[in-house]
């Protein structure tokens, strides 16, 4: 693992559970020794990216973390676009919200709204969301490159339930269907007992370049639930796109 790699994934670790973190912790969660750990955080800190309580001695995320991510919202407004819409469908089904954006390290979730109620689906934020395995995954396929999806499937592909599809065969049927219908429908695939939809979010070349899903216990959704569920869903997608491109989404493929 390189440098840059090292570091970026000890940012990871402090962006994730307990907002403040000891050296012996990040050490052992990182699965970094203590020295490379701490010249790590030593590099970081010079940059603002994490900051040390001087009396606690323990680490947290830096200020420089959000300028670079004001930085990044400015020239490419994903976030601050697609959030009012993201908590106007989660307000109107009730139901867990999430959209994701797609990086070099894969299709991220980026925000969350957690639906209200006590029986809900909680998705982290950061994850990174398997292609073939999530709603969110099938839906950026059917609307990416032939070459992204080859490379999705190539290889074997990771169980996470019973319920996961692994055969690429089977996977492209998802993505076919998908595509067809405008949505994506997830049942158990990458956690057991929940149902997703999920549509992707078009860049100017109409291709995806994240998707936003929502996702629901399943045992309360009621026949007929999903049809609607994937149709609100879709109409936030194309909202979402409309707005960042400044004209109605046109998939590549249409």
């Amino acid at each position: 693992m390189s440098t840059v790699a090292k570091a970026v994934a000890l940012l990871d670790v402090l962006g994730r559970g307990e907002p403040e973190r000891a050296l012996a912790d990040l050490a052992r969660v990182a699965g970094f020794d203590k020295a490379t750990t701490r010249r790590l955080l030593v590099a970081l800190i010079e940059q603002g990216l994490v900051e040390q309580d001087a009396e606690s001695r323990l680490y947290r995320l830096g200020v420089g973390i959000a300028r670079l991510a004001l930085l990044r919202e400015t020239q490419f407004p994903f976030l601050r676009t697609a959030t009012p819409i993201a908590e106007e469908l989660a307000a109107r089904t009730g139901e867990t919200v999430h959209f994701s954006e797609h990086s070099s390290r894969g299709l991220v979730s980026i925000y969350v709204v957690e639906s209200p109620k006590a029986n809900r689906i909680a998705v982290p934020l950061g994850e990174i969301l398997p292609l073939h395995a999530t709603a969110s995954g099938i839906a950026f396929l059917a609307f990416s490159q032939a070459k992204t999806v080859a490379a999705a499937l190539s290889g074997e592909l990771e169980s996470y339930t019973p319920h996961t599809v692994t055969d690429a065969a089977s996977v492209r049927d998802l993505i076919t269907a998908a595509r067809a219908r405008g949505y994506s429908i997830g049942a158990q695939g990458y956690e057991d007992g929940v149902t997703s939809v999920a549509a992707p979010i078009l860049g100017a070349r109409g291709l995806a370049i994240g998707a936003i899903a929502i996702a629901a216990p399943r045992t309360r959704v009621q026949p007929g639930d999903v049809e609607t569920l994937g149709l609100a869903v879709m109409r936030a997608a194309a909202e979402i796109s409309e707005r960042l491109t400044g004209r109605r989404a046109k998939a590549a493929n249409e």
